[in-house]
Order: C-alpha cells, then sequence, then structure tokens
C-alpha cells in the first residue's frame, strides 16, 4: 500500500486553489510551485532574483523535511522566471545549495508570475532511496 503525506500550502490562495505544497506517494515528493511569499502573502525580496531564491530554497527545505525528504534526495528543479536575464543570480543561488548534489534542472522565462513583485518560482521533484 502506497502512502500519503501531505504539506499545507500554507499561504492565503491556497484553500482556493487546492494545493499542497509537497505531496509524498511512496518514494516520490513533488513540490509545487514555491514563490518567495510569507504565509501573510507578503513578497520577500521583491524583483531580486538571488533573495527570492534562497528564501524559496529555505520554504522547499521546510516543506519536504515534514515529509521525510531532505534537500539530498532532489532529482530535478524547474526554476521559473519572469526575466531569463536575471539567471545568474538566481542560479547563483541554485547552486549554494545544489552544486554537490546536481539534480537536473530547467530555467524558464515566463510572462508573470501570481505577484508582480515576484520575479522566480520554484517547483522541485524528489526521490527517497529505501
Amino acid at each position: 500500500m502506497t502512502i500519503i503525506l501531505k504539506t499545507d500550502g500554507n499561504r492565503p490562495w491556497a484553500p482556493i486553489v487546492g494545493y499542497s505544497r509537497a505531496v509524498r506517494m511512496g518514494n516520490l515528493v513533488e513540490v509545487s510551485g514555491t514563490s518567495s511569499t510569507t504565509r501573510e502573502g507578503t513578497v520577500m525580496h521583491p524583483h531580486d532574483a538571488f533573495g527570492q531564491m534562497i528564501y524559496i530554497l529555505d520554504e522547499i527545505r521546510k516543506s519536504i523535511e515534514q515529509v521525510g525528504a531532505t534537500m539530498e534526495n532532489t532529482i530535478r528543479t524547474r526554476v521559473f522566471m519572469t526575466n531569463i536575464e536575471d539567471w545568474p543570480a538566481a542560479a547563483k543561488a541554485h547552486g549554494e545549495v545544489f552544486s554537490k548534489i546536481m539534480p537536473a534542472c530547467s530555467f524558464v522565462e515566463v510572462s508573470r508570475l501570481m505577484l508582480p513583485e515576484l520575479c522566480v518560482e520554484v517547483e522541485a521533484t524528489l526521490w527517497i532511496p529505501e
């Protein structure tokens, strides 16, 4: 039998959208798009790709720990950016966490994110070995 664990979205729009921050099904963990917003919906580090990425990766770390995973279990990240020219700043922050883990990774430019001050959003996939 597969055990499913979920973490609360913890943002004002989570009940409206109907999502969990992280979902674990067996050994697989999927992390929803995570931005640099607080529980109250305030944007941390407005328009700052490096600051937002640092905040986001810490939010991801806290959520995956709730379902029994660590950042070392990350096998893929997807980074969505409103200005791909800012990729070096986001990549620097990504590398501070993942330079030894080396997950598959994509950086993709999008036209906008949920709030105008947001410039980065990250999704992640993790695999927990048996």
